[in-house]
Formats: structure tokens, sequence, C-alpha cells
């Protein structure tokens, strides 16, 4: 049965903006909406996540759990999807310069 999606996408290549065009509709730019059966939710996702390089994506779909949608993500960004008890939060990174990275790598 086919359901709504929303799927967000920020700095990817041009090509894959336009191929999900075919499928959902872009109502603000990286912002895409639609209805698709799961197999298509799936294809267009693979695809998505095969080609978001250095951008930033992230899928929302209704699903049978206590928040009633899952997220998925891809690419290189700043916060990170956590389960907790079975509810999905969302947590930013801790942001280190290089000269901290190296101070905590050091053997103690």
């Amino acid at each position: 049965m086919p359901s709504m999606i929303s799927l967000t996408m920020t700095a990817v290549p041009d090509h894959l903006r336009g191929a999900l065009t075919r499928w959902l509709l872009e109502v603000t730019p990286g912002l895409y909406v639609g209805t698709v059966s799961a197999k298509v939710r799936d294809e267009l996702w693979k695809a998505v996540s095969a080609c978001v390089a250095d951008g930033i994506a992230v899928l929302a779909y209704p699903d049978n759990n206590e928040q009633g949608f899952t997220l998925r993500t891809a690419g290189q960004r700043r916060r990170d999807t956590r389960d907790f008890d079975g509810l999905t939060l969302v947590a930013f990174r801790h942001h280190q310069d290089p000269e901290e990275r190296q101070e905590l790598a050091k053997p103690i």
C-alpha cells in the first residue's frame, strides 16, 4: 500500500535531484514529498544513498512503531540517530577541532 514519504537532501549532485522529480514533488529546494509504494521507496533510497557523496540525505516514512515513522540517513551529518528503548532520538555530534582530536588520540 502506498504511503507518503519525505526526503530532504543537501549538497547532492544535480542528476540525483532530477531523477527524484520523476517520483516525488520538490516542494522547496532539497525537500521532496510524495506517495509511493515500499518497493519504490526502497529503490529511491538505494539510489540516493549511493549518490549522496559529500552531501546529506534524510528519509522519513510511516512505520508501525511507537512514533509512527522511521528515519533513514546517509552522508556526512552533524546529527546522529540513536535508538532509545524503541524510540528514535536525534543527537548532535560533538565537534572537535583537529588539534583536540590529536590530543585525545595520544596514549596515556
